[in-house]
This record gives C-alpha cells, sequence and structure tokens, in this order.
C-alpha cells in the first residue's frame, strides 16, 4: 500500500476546505451514492459508523436508510465535523487509524473517500476491532487511474509529485483479507469530472481538501513558461465537455 501523506498536513487541508466542500463535492457525492446503494445488509443494523464523515452527506444517507440506527459519525478534522453534527446521533473528533470507539461496537463500518489518506492496513485492523462478528464494511477509495490526465501534462515538466499514489484494487483486497475480513467484494469504475480550463479543476480539487499529495510534492510555484507547458498539454485530453479530471473509483465491502 502507498505511504499517505503526514496527518497534519491532511487535517489542515480538510480544514481549510470544510467552508466550500459540498459547493465542490459533485463527484464525492456521486461515489457515496453508488457505494450505499451496493451495500446489502441481513437486517437492519442497530449501530453504524461513518468513519471520516466529512460535512455529512454520507451520515444523511445512512440516516434516511436506517432511520432507527444509532448513527455515529468520526473525522479528524473539527470544521468538517462541526457540519456534519445535525446528521449524527453522536459526532467524535477522532482519527479512523485509531478509532475512539470501543471493541464490537457496530453493524456496519462506512467510509465514503477517506481511506486513501490514511494507512489502509490501520483504517482495517481498527474496522475489524469496532464491529461486531458479522458486522460489515463499506468504503470508497481511489485507485492509481485517478488523475491519470494531471500526471501525464505535469510529468513534461517536472518531477515532482501531483497527486497521491492511489492504491491498486488487489492491495486494497489483501489488506482487507489480513485485518481478517472475509467475503470480500470490490466493484470498478471510471469517473469523469469536466471543466472549462486548468485552473478551474485545480482550484475544485483544492475546494474539496484534496491537495495534500505527500512527499515530493513541489513546495513553490511554476513558473509562467512551465505552467504554459502544463496547460498545453493538458489541453491534449480536452473533449466537447471539456477538460477532464479521471477518477478511478473503487468500492470494497466485506464481513468480519
Amino acid at each position: 500500500m502507498p505511504t499517505p501523506p503526514a496527518r497534519q498536513r491532511v487535517r489542515e487541508s480538510f480544514e481549510r476546505a470544510a467552508a466550500s466542500y459540498d459547493d465542490a463535492a459533485v463527484l464525492q457525492r456521486q461515489i457515496c451514492d453508488s457505494l450505499l446503494e451496493r451495500l446489502a445488509t441481513r437486517t437492519a443494523p442497530a449501530s453504524v459508523l461513518d468513519a471520516g464523515c466529512g460535512t455529512g452527506y454520507g451520515a444523511r444517507l445512512l440516516r434516511a436508510r436506517w432511520p432507527e440506527a444509532v448513527l455515529v459519525a468520526v473525522d479528524f478534522a473539527p470544521a468538517m465535523l462541526a457540519l456534519a453534527r445535525l446528521d449524527a446521533d453522536l459526532c467524535l473528533a477522532g482519527d479512523i487509524e485509531a478509532l475512539p470507539c470501543t471493541d464490537a461496537s457496530f453493524n456496519v463500518w462506512w467510509s465514503n473517500l477517506t481511506v486513501q489518506w490514511c494507512d489502509a492496513q490501520l483504517v482495517f485492523r481498527e474496522a475489524w476491532r469496532v464491529l461486531r462478528p458479522g458486522g460489515q464494511i463499506a468504503l470508497s477509495t481511489l485507485g492509481p487511474a485517478t488523475f491519470a490526465e494531471l500526471r501525464a501534462a505535469f510529468a513534461g515538466v517536472d518531477r515532482h509529485r501531483h497527486t497521491l499514489s492511489f492504491s491498486e484494487p488487489a492491495a486494497v483486497e489483501q489488506a482487507l483479507t489480513d485485518a481478517g475480513f472475509s467475503h470480500v467484494r470490490l466493484y470498478r469504475e471510471t469517473m469523469r469530472l469536466h471543466y472549462p480550463d486548468l485552473k478551474t479543476l485545480l482550484r475544485a480539487v483544492k475546494d474539496i481538501g484534496a491537495n495534500s499529495v505527500g512527499e515530493g510534492a513541489r513546495s513553490g510555484l511554476l513558473g509562467r513558461a512551465a505552467w504554459q507547458r502544463v496547460q498545453a498539454a493538458y489541453e491534449e485530453f480536452r473533449t466537447n465537455a471539456g477538460l477532464p479530471a479521471s477518477y478511478d473509483v473503487i468500492l470494497a465491502y466485506a464481513r468480519k
């Protein structure tokens, strides 16, 4: 599994993005909808954990599906958590790599587009710990083809990292199995958003807090000539809909 960026830097990015997140998180909501659509439970769960709840969109979906369940939301960005408080029975400030929850507390552990920012092995071990026997894990994350156009555009300009290092589906499956989960099911699809220009695309990424890429990131701004080369390279991907940003979406489900 790839090494995630420093936790404090990720937390700060999401803190800054809290106010703009909901307006920019179009694809995040679409993925959240897909994640819930494929989640099948034998009976309505008594308790559900939204791990990395963000501003609470997933919590609202979970509440609508299982109105009688006790819904607990966890996030390590207080500004995000403050916006989710209306949608959960309990909101906890905490890290999903070390959950502030007792063992065997939940029937469903749910997480939408959070695992890619974390050490997945730690996250899945924690999910196993807090789930009751027979409990289910449902998560979405991103695969290695995410932002392929962006990486290609920068490839001829510098050697810095401009996106996260994303996990292969097989690595996600293995990490779940290593944590003790069984009946692992994975689904993969490519989703795209389109933008009028590169500045708008990069602003949208920043507005959801997804601009911490870890070691190897550029520390300063591009020069004008280099920026023009990046723009020209990205224009090669333009379609009638605009400049695409591809997301390699992985949905994963398993049982304890």
